[in-house]
């Protein structure tokens, strides 16, 4: 150690000097001025007796020297809003001899609680210590954790000296997903008019890839034209139907929701929007999610070799830092499904007016399917209350106008529960009225 490191230790250990620490340090220096006014020895050896306490801890502190790792472990690393994740701390002694009392204090947002702070008697060398506190947040979001800080204390309490480590993690917190029952969906399969039950296989085309005939086989897969040339039975290999896609528009426009907080419309949207992907991807869809802004997860590049569970936490994650937008049409996000909007089409929206309702009106023709959680934000806003039965003149207006369309529409209003609400997205249903349909 350099003499600047050890003048550095130095004032950090004085900086270090705790209330107790102090208190002894002023009571010496006072009782050592007064024994020379008084002309008393005995009070003179007290007095240095209590300023020499506080002074050795500073000296002791500031010259140890632990080696000590840590490590930090969340689990879950991604938690849902309003559920618990806990942070399990190891804190390893690397050194040969053993530590003091260590007191260890992990940042941590206000938005999860309170900071976790925990006391270490003694580490063994090359021993280890775990701890572990909770953390829960009813808003979604990426929050930090760490980094973690150690906190070196003498044995009387005289004097403690802060070391923080350098490393961090991160805990996203994404919206609340609510499992949705299996419904009938009309036009979920691309190439195909009506839904059929499928047993789910890899995309791509149909595999005409022929083989002798084997025992057993289901003549109905006998390739004829190939029977004819080779004289032999030939049979097709197991047809693979193409994968179903699905997109999901999530409007994020400020100007199209009402509330504010975890009560918002926008946060109902938010959760409707990750309810809904995380449903599709289970039932095998390839599924992408677009905003009004443009945003498309997975990105255009992402092709198709990832898995339903890595899509799955991509949008989660997406949708765990989705925020207002301060845009005012859905331009960006028809521009996308223009080109490349084939399969099932599920959008949640805020409040439309004429024009918007009319170019979501002709992007149905290019959708296997298309059905709208359409909300009435009137009701988030404290609004039309007093008559559940019916919405406001122009929302209705916008409701006809998108199922004149051919869209499937489904009315929210506040509270409603979007698994209640997704069972009016059955294709084999008949449209319900309003009130049916909102769970009012």
């Amino acid at each position: 150690m350099t003499q600047s490191d050890s003048a550095s230790g130095l004032r950090a250990g004085f900086r270090g000097l705790t209330t107790r620490g102090r208190s002894f340090l002023a009571a010496g220096v006072t009782a050592v001025v007064c024994s020379y006014l008084l002309d008393q020895d005995a009070l003179r050896r007290v007095g240095v007796l209590l300023a020499a306490l506080p002074l050795v801890a500073v000296v002791v502190v500031a010259n140890t020297r632990y080696r000590v790792a840590s490590g930090r472990r969340l689990s879950p690393r991604r938690a849902i809003a309003g559920q618990e994740a806990r942070v399990h701390l190891r804190v390893d002694n690397v050194s040969r001899v053993p530590t003091g009392v260590l007191l260890l204090e992990d940042k941590v947002p206000y938005v999860l609680g309170p900071r976790p702070r925990f006391v270490l008697d003694r580490v063994e060398p090359r021993g280890n210590r775990e701890v572990s506190y909770r953390v829960r947040s009813d808003l979604r979001g990426r929050y930090p954790l760490g980094p973690l800080q150690l906190r070196l204390s003498d044995p009387f309490g005289m004097c403690e000296v802060t070391r923080a480590f350098t490393a961090s993690d991160v805990l996203t917190v994404v919206p609340q997903v609510q499992a949705l029952p299996s419904v009938r969906l009309s036009g979920e399969w691309i190439g195909q008019g009506e839904s059929h039950s499928h047993t789910l296989a890899l995309a791509g085309d149909d595999d005409v890839i022929l083989r002798e005939y084997r025992p057993g086989d289901d003549l109905r897969r006998v390739h004829w034209r190939s029977t004819a040339r080779y004289g032999e039975l030939m049979m097709r290999r197991e047809e693979q139907p193409q994968q179903a896609r699905a997109t999901i528009v999530l409007d994020t426009r400020e100007i199209a929701h009402r509330g504010s907080g975890p009560a918002s419309s926008f946060e109902w949207a938010v959760s409707c929007a990750a309810s809904v992907a995380v449903h599709l991807l289970e039932r095998g869809y390839r599924t992408r999610m677009l905003t009004d802004t443009g945003q498309s997860v997975p990105g255009p590049g992402a092709g198709g070799n990832q898995s339903s569970a890595e899509t799955s936490g991509l949008i989660l994650d997406a949708l765990a830092v989705a925020d207002l937008s301060d845009g005012g049409t859905l331009s960006r996000a028809e521009d996308p499904l223009r080109t490349g909007g084939e399969g099932l089409l599920v959008a949640v929206l805020g409040e439309l007016d004429d024009t918007q309702a009319t170019r979501l009106g002709r992007l149905r023709s290019r959708t296997g399917g298309a059905i709208a959680f359409l909300l009435d934000t009137g009701t988030w806003a404290g609004l039309r209350m007093l008559a559940p039965d019916t919405g406001g003149d122009e929302f209705q207006a916008r409701v006809r106008q998108l199922r004149e369309a051919g869209w499937t529409v489904i009315p929210v209003r506040a509270g409603d529960s979007v698994p209640d609400l997704w069972r009016a997205a059955d294709g084999s249903r008949t449209t319900a009225p309003y009130r049916e349909e909102a769970g009012a």
